[in-house]
């Protein structure tokens, strides 16, 4: 069908307006039917917190994000897991193992000084493409805006390919207070000076899907995305739904 003015999405590899969706454990089978109607609108998958290290068919899994040109990787937990115990050799060969070419550093549970993470990232850039989170998963703490955008400059200026802004898998932390709304403030604020084709902005919720999409446009990067949710959010970007329905005319063209 090529009949409606919809707005423009990038396609093919992605550099931006990436779908990452959260994988927390999805069964083989199930993410087989997922993957056959809806991989194509998939660019990254998650394996959520430090399930990776527990999958038996791990490997398996792994293989069948990549035939469908997806990226998989470890959720920023289980390197934070390795980080403390001192492990991040042996996590570094687990990846390579099992043929995993994106590594999240982030702190979202630990507090590992920002030199440091800066210092790992620079070591590792050479084997490894390098996704970094900013915010603390503590609903508790925090981080003026100020910092928020130094760090994430930083990052970036590290050799970072992208810099996850963290809101959980619940959406109820980091740019979010407990309730899930949105720090609509510091987000204009993040938009101001950092280009948003570097950032992606985890949102779990269809709700916060759509403040992305009208506030960024059709090709923000949202991460922590559910499998089931895929499509809904495409249609979202096209502009097929009610909360999106009037997206900006520069952004249209006829597909």
């Amino acid at each position: 069908m090529d009949f409606l003015k919809l707005p423009e999405r990038t396609s093919g590899n992605r550099t931006y307006g990436l779908t990452s969706v959260i994988d927390f454990g999805t069964p083989l089978g199930e993410l087989k039917n997922i993957l056959s109607d809806y991989g194509y609108l998939i660019d990254i998958a998650k394996i959520g917190i430090g399930s990776a290290y527990v999958t038996r068919n791990i490997e398996k899994k792994i293989e069948l994000y990549k035939e469908y040109q997806i990226k998989p990787y470890c959720g920023g937990t289980l390197f934070e897991k390795c980080f403390y115990q001192n492990k991040i050799p042996e996590y570094l060969t687990f990846l390579r193992n099992l043929g995993i070419e994106l590594i999240e550093i982030s702190n979202g549970t630990l507090d590992i000084p920002l030199q440091e993470r800066l210092q790992l990232i620079k070591q590792i850039q050479q084997d490894f493409h390098v996704i970094a989170e900013v915010g603390s998963k503590d609903t508790n703490k925090e981080i003026p805006i100020s910092e928020w955008k130094e760090e994430i400059n930083l990052l970036l200026n590290a050799g970072c390919d992208y810099v996850i802004t963290e809101g959980r898998d619940s959406g109820t932390s980091g740019i979010y207070d407990q309730s899930g709304l949105i720090n609509s403030n510091l987000i204009q604020e993040l938009l101001k000076d950092l280009d948003s084709k570097k950032i992606i902005f985890e949102a779990p919720t269809p709700k916060q899907q759509m403040y992305f999409i009208n506030e960024v446009g059709t090709n923000v990067n949202l991460g922590n995305v559910k499998l089931q949710d895929v499509l809904v959010l495409e249609t979202q970007r096209f502009g097929l739904r009610c909360e999106t329905f009037y997206l900006e005319e520069d952004e249209c063209k006829l597909l």
